[in-house]
């Protein structure tokens, strides 16, 4: 059962990347950054929603909304970050 829980947890964390890519314009890093950084982003968007007091997402969409939204964070900073090293 836990093997399940870590494959759902990849997936949001692919999902909410992708979306994320697409939502955030530019010169971007390719799928497979962008993927890696929802997962990562997942982490964020968990942390900013219980920093915020808003609860735990319940269920697959809350958890890709929280994901992705964590994801645009990340993305947002790292390519404004790109932009100041060129």
């Amino acid at each position: 059962m836990a093997a399940h829980g870590f494959i759902i947890w990849l997936v949001i964390g692919a999902l909410a990347g992708w979306l994320a890519g697409l939502f955030v314009k530019g010169a971007g890093f390719g799928l497979l950054v962008d993927i890696v950084v929802g997962i990562a982003g997942a982490f964020i968007g968990g942390w900013l929603v219980g920093f915020a007091g808003l609860g735990s997402s319940t269920g697959f969409f809350g958890s890709l909304v929280t994901a992705t939204l964590g994801a645009v964070i990340l993305l947002v900073l790292l390519r404004t970050f790109k932009l100041m090293r060129k």
